[in-house]
Parts: C-alpha cells; sequence; structure tokens
C-alpha cells in the first residue's frame, strides 16, 4: 500500500502525491485572439514551471493529463499540433527539469503514437531512471477506462484464477503500476468532473477545482490548492 493509500502527509500536512488535469489551453488562447496551437504551446511552459513549483512545495509525485483518448476526436490539425508539441516539451522543457532531479515516465497507449516520438519518450525515460528529486508521470494517450480493460485482458492472458483476482492484482496490471495514488486531484479552468482520468488510482483522493486556466497556472496556484488540501481530514470512510 502506497504512502497516498495510508494518507500519509508530510510535516506541514500538504499532498506528497499531485494529479492534475491541465484544463483551458483553447479558452487561454481565445481570449487573448491566438490559436488553439499556441495555448497548448503556453500550456508547456505552465506544465515547466509548475513541476518546479513542486519540487519547491515538496510534492515528490506529479502526474498530469497531457492527452486524453478522446483527444483523437479533435481537429486533425489540432491533434497534430499535440503531437508536435509533446516532442517540443521533450527536447526543450524536460532536459532542464531532468537537471533538477526530475524523473519523467509517460503512461498510456503507446501503440497509436508517432513511432520517433516513442523512441524519444522511451529514451527520456531511461535517461532520468536513477532521479529522485520528484517523479513527473505524463499520461498521453490515456484513459481510465481503458486501462482497466487492458489490466483485465492482462489478467486473462496471464490466467490468473478468478479466486486470485484480487484490487493488487489488477493493479498490478495497469500502465503504471508505480504511481502512487494521489492525495490531491487538481483540475483547472473551472470544469468540475474528472474526464476519464484515473478513476480508480483517486478512488480516496481529495479534490480541488480552480477557476484558472491551465497556462495562467503556476507556484501560488498549486500552492493555495495544497493548503486546500491541508485543511481537510481524510477518513478512508471512516469515523
Amino acid at each position: 500500500m502506497s504512502a497516498s493509500q495510508n494518507g500519509a502527509r508530510d510535516d506541514s500536512g500538504r499532498a506528497r502525491s499531485v494529479a492534475i488535469i491541465m484544463d483551458g489551453n483553447g479558452r487561454w488562447a481565445a481570449g487573448r485572439g491566438l490559436s488553439v496551437a499556441e495555448g497548448h504551446r503556453e500550456g508547456a511552459r505552465a506544465l515547466r514551471r509548475t513541476v518546479e513549483a513542486a519540487i519547491d512545495l515538496g510534492v515528490e509525485s506529479l502526474a498530469v493529463y497531457a492527452f486524453s483518448t478522446e483527444n483523437w476526436a479533435r481537429p486533425a490539425e489540432e491533434v497534430g499540433a499535440l503531437l508536435e508539441l509533446l516532442d517540443e516539451t521533450i527536447e526543450r522543457e524536460l532536459p532542464d527539469l531532468a537537471k533538477q532531479g526530475v524523473r519523467t515516465r509517460f503512461f498510456g497507449r503507446r501503440d497509436r503514437i508517432p513511432e520517433a516520438s516513442r523512441e524519444k519518450m522511451a529514451e527520456l525515460e531511461r535517461e532520468t531512471a536513477a532521479n529522485v528529486r520528484l517523479q513527473l508521470w505524463i499520461a498521453f494517450d490515456y484513459g481510465s477506462r481503458g486501462e482497466l480493460v487492458e489490466a483485465v485482458r492482462r489478467l486473462v492472458a496471464d490466467q490468473v484464477l478468478p479466486e486470485d483476482v484480487s484490487e493488487q492484482t489488477l493493479a498490478e496490471r495497469f500502465y503504471a503500476p508505480e504511481l502512487p495514488d494521489p492525495d490531491l486531484v487538481i483540475r483547472t479552468s473551472g470544469e468540475q468532473r474528472l474526464s476519464n482520468f484515473l478513476l480508480w488510482q483517486s478512488a480516496y483522493s481529495e479534490l480541488v477545482f480552480t477557476e484558472t486556466l491551465w497556462p495562467d497556472f503556476g507556484k501560488d496556484a498549486l500552492g493555495a490548492a495544497l493548503d486546500e488540501y491541508a485543511r481537510r481530514a481524510r477518513r478512508y470512510g471512516a469515523r
């Protein structure tokens, strides 16, 4: 059982494991008369800023929702821009974070991502494998329902007997079994839903919804969400 599942907090009462649904790039761009692609690009800058803030604020694990399985239904031009931005982020933003001790891992499907991008993802994962300052998990082509279906398929393929199926045996077959359950899930832009992100893992997470659009998110907004979390009492069904 992870520290998050035990409800562990640091000395300040803040969350150790945080997940963020990064939402609002398009609205941010529209409000400034910019293209959606530029909104996503500014969102990538916000990611770097937020990771650095997470380090300063004592967060140990940060999972972010970069591209959902449903995002493939967006206009082809936007999808193409997002795939290009994935490469740009790996080449320009994440290496500097690696120098600060950030370990980066991607989780989700990889079979629909261009091979060149998959190679860059794998290379960055290898290069940062020994880093321990902060664990950065990037969900790309991820959907929680699909993850659950795939985990069940793996149980069947592994010929696990019905009586041996448990929460643990199922979770061991998730895309990222080492990902700790988030203490806190943040969604930006004012929307109040999980949108198929970490449905299993966030069963006991505290949820914070902020009106801040993702490109405007940073240390102050993250700190405010962590403070809100620290004021809450997690009971896990107990009194």
